[in-house]
């Protein structure tokens, strides 16, 4: 008796207990979407809601009938099971009803899909294209490029370069160099594409995802109601380096995207040879030029870094067919071109002595 009484106090404890670490922990674990920053991501959100809501009551009418007729129709209370083929009533009524339901839910589903393909009225556009393993971002008819890559203390962390631990940075793996910048209350047509492979770009709080495809561009547009960072990822398996190509999407008033702008159009152009070296070719060759062999090759004391010139600057240019190697004479222009090749052939013990100019890259287009 002293037993059972013990049992059933610790039980009396541990219950509520259970409930409170749950409530707590469950408070920043998300279960649900995200209601985002833009029309059509709320739009998505309540859709989802109104789903969600009407399958659960399905789901418990249809449990509901189900188990009262396995409790009041059991052997022990002498039931016995009715003789019949079908019913042509109840198989009209189990066609149609859902086929109603189905419809209903299908007209605002419907609504939302073509309000999210209508692009038009748009009052400025960006192209997004994907690369092994980073983003570009082209600016039409503001001039404006540039490539946002996994920010370096996130690289140095997860290469164990740094002392630094995952957990202490609160954005590892989520933060970039080069982040994109919006104004507020601005239709934007947001066209992707990719140069090699397929990827996706997704950044949750905008309620939706579009596939980079080689090849094809795809269309859709955001109109974001709020200031504010709002990050993402590619959501396509595009590669060994998938989980490195994060997405920051910095949201500003529409007088600090003015002002972004001027400062983009008047920057110099970014002519570090170590940075671009990092940005465009560190994630195969590797930082310290030894590669990944035998996918990657090195590039210390290669063949094609410590050779003739005109070769290197082939390769750079127009990739080598059949490997992973990327053409890059689309993506770069000749100065950038020119430094990168001139410090590969002069890093790492290869020591050539040569200095590529742009006039040579545009010598060999």
């Amino acid at each position: 008796m002293f037993v059972r009484k013990l049992r059933n106090y610790i039980r009396g404890l541990a219950i509520p207990a259970l409930l409170l670490w749950a409530s707590s922990a469950f408070a920043e674990y998300g279960l649900n979407l995200t209601q985002g920053v833009t029309p059509i991501s709320r739009e998505v959100y309540d859709l989802h809601m109104i789903i969600l809501y009407v399958v659960t009551a399905i789901g418990l009418a249809v449990f509901a009938v189900m188990f009262w007729s396995i409790f009041h129709h059991r052997k022990s209370k002498g039931a016995v099971a009715a003789q019949f083929h079908h019913s042509t009533s109840v198989e009209l009524a189990w066609t149609i009803i859902p086929v109603i339901i189905l419809v209903v839910m299908a007209i605002p589903a419907t609504k939302t899909l073509i309000k999210m393909e209508d692009t038009t009225d748009a009052e400025m556009t960006i192209k997004v294209t994907g690369l092994q393993w980073k983003w570009k971002y082209d600016y039409l008819g503001e001039d404006i490029s540039y490539f946002s890559s996994l920010d370096d203390r996130s690289n140095s962390i997860r290469k164990g370069e740094s002392s630094e631990k995952a957990e202490d940075y609160d954005n590892y793996l989520l933060e970039v160099d080069n982040p994109v910048v919006l104004p507020i209350n601005t239709k934007i047509r947001i066209l992707t594409t990719a140069a090699d492979v397929i990827h996706a770009w997704w950044v949750p709080a905008l309620g939706w995802k579009r596939d980079a495809i080689p090849g094809f561009i795809n269309d859709n547009w955001t109109y974001i109601e709020e200031p504010g960072i709002y990050r993402g990822q590619c959501a396509e398996l595009c590669g060994r380096d998938h989980g490195f190509m994060p997405i920051v999407v910095n949201v500003v008033s529409k007088e600090d995207y003015q002002t972004w702008l001027t400062s983009m159009k008047n920057k110099p152009a970014e002519l570090d040879p170590v940075k671009l070296y990092k940005t465009h070719c560190a994630a195969c060759h590797q930082e310290n030029g030894q590669g990944l062999p035998p996918v990657f090759p090195a590039l210390a004391a290669s063949p094609i870094a410590t050779g003739p010139a005109e070769g290197h600057i082939d390769i750079v240019l127009n990739g080598k067919p059949g490997t992973a190697m990327l053409a890059f004479g689309a993506q770069l222009s000749n100065e950038e071109l020119a430094a990168i090749i001139t410090y590969e052939r002069n890093a790492w013990g290869n020591d050539t002595g040569d200095s590529v100019s742009a006039e040579d890259v545009q010598a060999a287009r």
